[in-house]
């Protein structure tokens, strides 16, 4: 077995056992792949109109599988620094479970497999934003922004916020103001998420070289724009509610999960030494997957109950 050493290198070959399921299953990042689905699936329930029960779990699959793409892609470009950083270390590349080549074949098959049964058996306008998301990630994010720019999670975000607006796209084959705006709130988020998570795993980034904003700005600077930009995020939160996509609970949950998120946000901003100053960060970065997950919950369940009750 292919094993690490203190400077996170491979220091071995892998075993000739053949890769199993799970290590295939591993390269898809299912933690991200599950947010992925949630997203997107909010956006095909909220979209006006109805699809097809079955074109709708073909549709979300193929989400699914273009997601769980990007990220064996990103795996096996990043397979280099992967086995550097103590958070991606055992990763299946890094330990030898699969090759380089398998973990690039994988990703590519599955990435035209998802983007052309999408494309043929939904719609077009669906697919064709699906091998946007696939090529944004693995070219503009992974390839060009990660290693080059303190901006990358700002810029590369976008790659993450497109599922709700590909759900959406699956039932009216159009985008919308109601789906731009879905994309947007995933898009604001991404920054003050992924920023605190830096910041308490900033030697990590620093290791490898990636310019991540706590490396390249200093933690000071950085929890200023995790601030500046949760002070954007939590009104815009609100917008649905504003536009009629969201009801009468979703504003009051996106009102009251946005003063949380705000707070947690200053603590982080405001506490900035010891150990304190990293459970901020870390408190802001778990915090932040629940106040997503719930605001697309909440969205979800309302147009699901208007559906079921029609």
């Amino acid at each position: 077995m292919s094993g690490l050493t203190a400077d996170g290198a491979l220091t071995g070959s892998a075993t000739s056992t053949e890769p199993s399921v799970g290590d295939f299953f591993e390269l898809m990042k299912p933690r991200v792949m599950s947010l992925v689905v949630f997203t997107s699936l909010a956006g095909l329930i909220a979209a006006p109109g109805d699809l097809h029960p079955v074109l709708a779990i073909i549709a979300v699959i193929c989400i699914a599988v273009g997601a769980g793409a990007s990220g064996a892609l990103n795996m096996w470009y990043d397979a280099d620094i992967d086995a550097k950083m103590a958070r991606t270390a055992a990763r299946p590349i890094p330990r030898g479970r699969v090759t380089p080549d398998e973990a690039l074949a994988f990703g590519s098959v599955l990435s035209v497999m998802s983007v052309v049964t999408l494309g043929v058996l939904v719609n077009w306008v669906a697919g064709a934003l699906l091998a946007l998301t696939i090529a944004y990630y693995v070219f503009f994010y992974t390839m060009w922004l990660k290693r080059r720019t303190p901006q990358n999670i700002v810029i590369g975000g976008a790659a993450g916020s497109f599922p709700p607006m590909i759900g959406w796209a699956a039932v009216t084959g159009t985008v919308t103001i109601e789906s731009v705006l879905l994309f947007l709130i995933i898009f604001m988020w991404t920054p003050p998420h992924f920023w605190a998570l830096a910041l308490y795993r900033c030697r990590d980034y620093e290791r490898v070289g990636v310019p991540m904003l706590p490396v390249v700005a200093g933690p000071d600077e950085t929890r200023r724009q995790i601030l500046l930009y949760s002070l954007v995020l939590t009104p815009l939160a609100v917008m649905p509610y504003v536009i009629g996509l969201g009801g009468i609970v979703y504003a009051v949950v996106s009102v009251v999960l946005g003063l949380i998120f705000l707070q947690l946000a200053f603590k982080v901003w405001r506490i900035r030494e010891g150990r304190e100053a990293d459970h901020a960060a870390k408190r802001l970065f778990t915090f932040s997957i629940f106040y997503l997950f719930l605001l697309f919950a909440v969205i979800l369940g309302e147009h699901l109950a208007l559906k079921l009750m029609v």
